[in-house]
């Protein structure tokens, strides 16, 4: 039976819900709105209901302001990162889940504490190491620091433990190698962990701005994010310009995530529970 109290609650709740869709959607529609808007055209609350509309803004982007290199670095690194952590962390998260060596216990217990530091801490000698192997203003000072990721290391091991150990044992009875089990058996049972790894480590190096700006000084190798971070003009923003980069940033990110929303879940909750 329903009552007038649990009617109340329902339509609060829908409520709220709504306040917290119109703050969070809110700012990315008015990015979409000016996007379109010709260059010029006041970005005011009455005009962002107006009928103009145009695509210059995206045209010159990769025409007259040459947008087009950070995309192609973005992609870039972002891609190598995510394979190289793919690879590393789940060899090294096999390697500690199935191995139970007190090296490798204290390996691991090395990657919690790391988990413990926050990443900014490391600017500093970062840029120095940097600076030293001659990587400095590079592709491999974007990707070299970031192919192995604590966390992932964590993630998958904390899954392949959920993996009966019979099943490699299966295979290797019936002549299977090291690598071949590796790869072709405990490899494919990861798929969820692996999922999640490489969409975390997506989102997190298509967005890095703060390692790329101080790593590269290059202009050439700048990624998306610096290089809209830095661009704006001497006497005002150009914000038509700006939220159309801002878009071709936000876009890959959206479609990873509406595509990826049950690896997202699926990786996250399976792995909690040790068979």
């Amino acid at each position: 039976m329903v009552t007038g109290h649990n009617v109340f609650k329902e339509v609060f709740r829908y409520l709220l819900l709504t306040v917290v869709l119109a703050v969070m959607v809110g700012p990315l529609l008015w990015m979409f709105r000016v996007s379109f808007m010709r260059v010029g055209e006041s970005i005011a609350l009455q005009n962002l209901f107006s009928l103009s509309f145009t695509l210059t803004n995206f045209l010159d982007l990769f025409s007259n302001i040459n947008m087009g290199r950070p995309l192609f670095n973005s992609v870039l690194v972002v891609t190598a990162v995510t394979l190289g952590n793919i690879l590393f962390c789940f060899m090294t998260a096999y390697t500690l889940a199935r191995f139970k060596y007190l090296a490798n216990r204290f390996l691991f217990v090395t990657v919690i504490l790391i988990l413990m530091i926050p990443a900014h801490i490391v600017i500093i000698p970062l840029y120095l190491l940097c600076l030293k192997t001659g990587i400095y203003n590079t592709y491999w000072a974007l990707i070299l620091p970031w192919l192995v990721n604590p966390i992932g290391i964590f993630l998958v091991k904390q899954y392949i433990e959920t993996i009966p150990p019979s099943m490699e044992e299966a295979a290797r009875v019936d002549g299977a190698g090291d690598f071949q089990i590796l790869f072709k058996i405990v490899m494919p049972l990861c798929k969820p962990a692996l999922a999640v790894l490489a969409i975390q480590i997506f989102f997190t190096n298509w967005n890095s701005f703060l390692f790329p700006y101080i790593l590269v000084s290059d202009n050439d190798l700048y990624t998306l994010p610096v290089a809209l971070a830095l661009f704006q003009g001497h006497q005002a923003i150009d914000w038509q310009h700006l939220m159309a980069g801002s878009v071709i940033a936000v876009i890959p990110v959206l479609i990873v995530f509406f595509f990826m929303q049950r690896q997202i879940i699926s990786g996250i909750t399976v792995g909690s529970i040790k068979q």
